[in-house]
Order: C-alpha cells, then sequence, then structure tokens
C-alpha cells in the first residue's frame, strides 16, 4: 500500500475520531438531545471496509453507526446536525444517534434494534443477485448480535443462497455492558463461519491495513459471486456505550486506559512514519465548521412531524364490473401474482413451499416452471430472517413477496415488521420505499387448532406505516393483490382460509381495487352490517333471509381495515341509522371497537340505536370440531343480533 493511501485510511479514521470527540462535548452541553453512541476506539474497521466499496454498494449498521456513516461518506456536518436534531440531519431530524440514513451515498439506515441490520444486509444481497448486479452488502454489528436469532438466520439465508454480503462483527467485548466472555457458549465469532459453510476470519480490530486487505478480497469474492464472508474484528470502545452512563460498575479503568494505548490512529501513524501536521489541523477545522453550521441550522418544521408515514397513492382506473368468468379465490390471487411475477423482474416470492410444491395453498402453483427458483425461492423454517431479508431487498429495487402460509407462523417476525418495515419510509424521510407484500391465511376452521387459527388485522392496522388488507371474494382478492404489488407500501394481505375455495365472477384482465374503498355488498335500508372477512358471506346470507321477512340490511365490506372507509360506512348508517359490525376476531381491542368509535364521533346524530358488535370468543381457537364452532359466530347468532338491533 502506498504512503498516500495510508494516508487517505489515516484521515478517515481522524475524522471519525475528532467528529466523536466534538459530538461528546455536544452531548455535555445538551446539544444532543438524546442518546449518544461514540465510535471512539473502532474506527480501522469501518474505515478500513468501507474503502472497498462503491457508491452503489450499501452499508447497513447498528446503534453505534457514526463512524459507519462517514466512513461511507455522509458529510460531517448531516451527522452532527442529525444528533442536533436539526433538519439538515442525514435523517432531517427524525432519528438522532441511532437512526442515520443517507441513502444517497448508500448507507441505508442504522438500527436502535440489534440483529436487523443483518437481515437487511442480506435482503439488499438478494436485490444485487436478482437484478444481476456486482454491488455488495455489508452489515456492521457488535458481539452482542451474534447472539441473537438474526446472526444464525441471516447467515444461513446468505450462505445457502450464496448472497454478496460482509458479515462484520465489531466485538468490543461488550454488549452495553454483558462481557461477551460470559454471554457466548462459544466465544469465537469467526469460527461460527463454519457452521455456514462461509469464510469466518478473525482481525485485530484495530490494525486498519489488516482489515483494509483482508476486506479487499471478501469484496472482491462477494463481486464474483462466490458468496458471503463474515468477520470478526477484536476492538474495544475506549467511551461509555452512551454518553453520559456510568463506566465502571462493568469494566476497570486499567481495562480502557490499556486499550487506549492500542489506538488504531496512532498505530497507523507510527507504523507508516509519515507527517500528519497539515492533515491534523484540516480535520479539526472540518469537524469545527461542521459543528457550527449544524448548531446555527434550523429545525424541522413541526408541521412535517407526519409526513412520509406512506407512499404518494397511485391514481388507477375504476374497476371493471366482475363479468361471467368463475373462479375460486385462490385462483383470482395467482392470476394476478403471475401477471405482475410476468410484468415486473423484480418480484419474487420467499416462503416455505412455495417453489416446485406451489405453496400450501396453491398460491404459486405453477410460477416456479415459469420463473425459476430464483423468483421462487423456498426457504427454511426462519420467519424472521425471511421477513427481515425480504426488508432489505425492498429497500434496494426489489419488491419481494413473502408468503408465510399461516398469520400465526410469521409472529416470529412481527419486530421486523413493526420496527423495520413499517417505519423505514418514515425515517428515511421518504427516500426509501418499502414495496413489499407479505401474505398469508387467517381464520378459524378446519380443526388447525389454536396456532394455525390466527386472526391478526387489528395487530398490525394498529401500526402506522402498514397497509392491512381483508378479501373477502375472488373479485376482491384480485384487484386488491394487482394494486399490493404497484403500490409502495408495505401491505399485509390476510386471506381468511375458509374463503379459499369459494367461487366468484373474476375479470380475466388485471385490474386494480385501492385500498380504502369499501363494498357495497347488498343495499338495505333499516339497518347495516359491516362484516369482515368470513363474515362478510355470513351476512350477506343472512341479509336474504332477513330480506325474506321483509327486513331490509344494509350489508358493507370495508376490503382493507388499514385504511379504512368510514365514509362508505358512515353514509350506509346515516341511511339505515343502525350498525352492527360482524367480526370472527376479538371484540376487546379488536376492529369493530375502531369502526364504532369512529362512527360514534363522526356519525352519532345518525344513530337511531346503540352501536352493536358480534365477535369470536375472546379465547384462544380450540380443537375440537364442538369447540371450533363455539367460538365462532354463525348464520344465526348474525341473523338474531341483526333482529335485536332493529328491536332497539
Amino acid at each position: 500500500m502506498t504512503t498516500v493511501e495510508q494516508l487517505a485510511l489515516y484521515r478517515a479514521m481522524l475524522l471519525i475520531r475528532r467528529c466523536e470527540e466534538q459530538l461528546a462535548k455536544s452531548h455535555q452541553r445538551g446539544l444532543v438531545h438524546g442518546a449518544c453512541h461514540t465510535y471512539v476506539g473502532q474506527e480501522a474497521i469501518a474505515v478500513g471496509v468501507c474503502a472497498h466499496l462503491r457508491r452503489a454498494d450499501v452499508v447497513f449498521s447498528t446503534h453505534r453507526g457514526h463512524g459507519h456513516a462517514l466512513a461511507k461518506g455522509v458529510p460531517p456536518v448531516q451527522l452532527i446536525a442529525e444528533l442536533y436534531g436539526r433538519a439538515r440531519g442525514c435523517s432531517h431530524g427524525r432519528g438522532g444517534s441511532m437512526h442515520l440514513f443517507s441513502p444517497e451515498v448508500g448507507m441505508m439506515g442504522t438500527s436502535g434494534i440489534v440483529g436487523p441490520c443483518i437481515l437487511q444486509a442480506a435482503g439488499a444481497g438478494y436485490s444485487f443477485a436478482l437484478m444481476k448486479s456486482d454491488s455488495v452488502a455489508v452489515a456492521f454489528f457488535g458481539d452482542g448480535a451474534v447472539n441473537n436469532a438474526a446472526f444464525h438466520e441471516g447467515l444461513n439465508l446468505a450462505a445457502i443462497w450464496k448472497l454478496p454480503v460482509l458479515f462484520v462483527c465489531e466485538n468490543n467485548q461488550f454488549a452495553t455492558e454483558v462481557p461477551f466472555a460470559y454471554a457466548a457458549g462459544n466465544p469465537s465469532v469467526a469460527s461460527r463461519g463454519a457452521a455456514y459453510g462461509i469464510p469466518g476470519i478473525e482481525l485485530d480490530g484495530n490494525d486498519v491495513l489488516a482489515i483494509h486487505s483482508v476486506a479487499g478480497e471478501a469484496v472482491a469474492r462477494a463481486r464474483r459471486g462466490d458468496g458471503p464472508t463474515l468477520f470478526e474484528c477484536k476492538t474495544y470502545r475506549t467511551r461509555p456505550h452512551a454518553e453520559g452512563m456510568g463506566d465502571y460498575t462493568y469494566r476497570t479503568r486499567e481495562d480502557v486506559e490499556r486499550w487506549k494505548t492500542k489506538c488504531p490512529i496512532e498505530r497507523l501513524k507510527v507504523a507508516g512514519g509519515f507527517a500528519t501536521e497539515e492533515i491534523d489541523s484540516e480535520v479539526q477545522h472540518e469537524v469545527e465548521a461542521a459543528h457550527a453550521e449544524a448548531e446555527a441550522s434550523a429545525w424541522p418544521d413541526a408541521s412535517t412531524a407526519a409526513n412520509h408515514i406512506y407512499a404518494a397513492p397511485r391514481r388507477v382506473p375504476d374497476p371493471p364490473a366482475p363479468g361471467e368468468r368463475v373462479v375460486t379465490y385462490s385462483q383470482a390471487t395467482l392470476e394476478a401474482l403471475g401477471a405482475e411475477m410476468a410484468a415486473n423482474p423484480s418480484i419474487f416470492v420467499l416462503g416455505e413451499g412455495i417453489g416446485v410444491r406451489g405453496g400450501n395453498f396453491k398460491t404459486t402453483a405453477g410460477l416456479y416452471d415459469k420463473f425459476g427458483a430464483q423468483r421462487l425461492r423456498d426457504t427454511p423454517i426462519a420467519e424472521r430472517g425471511f421477513v427481515g431479508l425480504g426488508c432489505g431487498a425492498a429497500m434496494t429495487g426489489t419488491r419481494p413477496v413473502i408468503d408465510f402460509m399461516f398469520a400465526d407462523f410469521v409472529l416470529d417476525g412481527v419486530g421486523e415488521i413493526v420496527n423495520q418495515i413499517a417505519k423505514m419510509q418514515y425515517m428515511s424521510s421518504g427516500r426509501l420505499k418499502m414495496p413489499i407484500l407479505l401474505r398469508g391465511c387467517i381464520g378459524i376452521g378446519h380443526s388447525a387448532a389454536t396456532h394455525h387459527s390466527g386472526n391478526y388485522a387489528p395487530l398490525y392496522a394498529h401500526f402506522p406505516g402498514l397497509r392491512v388488507v381483508v378479501p373477502s371474494t375472488p373479485y376482491d382478492a384480485k384487484g386488491l393483490l394487482h394494486h399490493a404489488l404497484r403500490c409502495d407500501d408495505p401491505v399485509l394481505f390476510l386471506e381468511p382460509r375458509e374463503l379459499l375455495t369459494h367461487k366468484g365472477a373474476v375479470p380475466e384482465a388485471a385490474y386494480e381495487i385501492p385500498f380504502g374503498q369499501a363494498a357495497v355488498v347488498r343495499e338495505g335500508t333499516v339497518a347495516t352490517i359491516v362484516a369482515i372477512g368470513t363474515m362478510v358471506p355470513k351476512a350477506r346470507d343472512a341479509a336474504d333471509a332477513l330480506a325474506r321477512d321483509g327486513v331490509s340490511v344494509e350489508v358493507i365490506d370495508p376490503r382493507t381495515v388499514a385504511p379504512l372507509d368510514t365514509d362508505t360506512i358512515g353514509a350506509s348508517v346515516a341511511k339505515t341509522g343502525r350498525l352492527l359490525i360482524a367480526d370472527e376476531g376479538f371484540a376487546l381491542y379488536g376492529i369493530g371497537a375502531e369502526i364504532a368509535a369512529q362512527v360514534a364521533d363522526r356519525y352519532f346524530d345518525e344513530l337511531d340505536a346503540p352501536i352493536k358488535r358480534l365477535n369470536g370468543l375472546h379465547t384462544p381457537t380450540p380443537y375440537s370440531p364442538p369447540l371450533e364452532a363455539a367460538v365462532v359466530p354463525d348464520g344465526v347468532a348474525l341473523t338474531a343480533a341483526i333482529r335485536e338491533l332493529i328491536a332497539e
């Protein structure tokens, strides 16, 4: 390596050190309003790795990510302004120390949760492999992450699919305050690479030249398509876990001082034997100027606090009439998925048994033969892993479809859905989109018992950033799936299992049904039933039976519960004066409670009777058919509930 190259590494490390020292001072002054996790002592790792990265390569990081951001090209003023909470910050003031986004330079975000960066980097690697790019993804994480499920699932997925990823463990000896020697049954992180069939390399994390040399080989290996590499860089943070925290209840001053003598910056300076006074002065001036500029910069406009939760809505033509052709619910969604995959080569499907087998519910039947293994990818049983991978893929230009079979199964990945997928557009100020579709079956039936019968729409509808779809007819399922695969928001597409074989009229051509538009299933005059999922055909049948007795009931199907079309529901209530909400899910804290609250708030004067709800019992789902039937409302119960409401 030439002296010029070594001086470039020196300068990059010194820039990180001086920025961190400035931020530590600013934290004491109150300019940093929340946590401040500095990277002091670990600079050689970020600089040694990122020196080989192109602008199109991407980095995913953890809460201690200042050094990674600077090494990837985030200007110091943007980093410092972010911690000061200013609009000029790299995350526009939305992230602070733990959430640094600058996709313009390939800094795809840091996370306050341990582990997601590993899965997201694997997802970026999948995008690059699918799109035939030679770009590379890097995950930086601490030793605490290697005892997390994300480490196992992410490395295993990257290994079996030979993804172009570098997994860089910065082993600084402590996960917050827990010693790694105590927390790890196998204290050698590098040796774990062998368990996944990938190279695992232990490095002196304070030797920038050694890291630079090995990282260059690993990056070249990834670009060639030879798969991932795991680094364990043994290092030490010489400042507290976060500024202001006590530091000597779990380690000693002597240990800290000993590690300071191993400073990677001084080590390179001595090894190179070069003069650095000019660089030292230049860097100090740059950081001081960045601090002054950041402190003087404007605060974010408070009116923007709720911007970028969702992508801009797409304008779509009105869907066609159903026509005469009749297909099943499952066939309708299969047509939509197949058509979109043919039109958009960035769409791929992950799930267990969705390849040659075609899915447990034939959700992908026949598509493997058309599109191949890379786009119809069977997965290990690793829901958190492939959900998190899907997040990283969606961040980097592809459109994953996560087929989780039963909604119960994906609960292992809820943290990735709620903390990462739902928030990514917001935290990046709209610079990253999240076009990911997560689909699976919900609902009670077939004696599936409690781990295959969940109905989780209210859970996901609660969180900003997610679209939640519950189609009840083949026509709606096809149109909503087409729309979901063309929008830039994350969509939970929840398919009632008991409706998959139901038949209905469906056009053969592609069409879209926008989210947030309820369907008037049946018009009526004396009462409104808002029915969700499996309750829709039951409500329609009950309304038909009541009509024979001269009772005219209107049936509304919201189709999407997030967003919820309260206008259509309210217009119906204004006409009928009475409202019954029928949902197989639980009444407590459920969708019906939300609908009732919104109607009561906006249409109270239109009501002629109290709002009623009909729900399944608040109990886990039993197995035996008589017990199972007892926990789900049937048509008899629905008809009785309407008669009681009308009698009010």
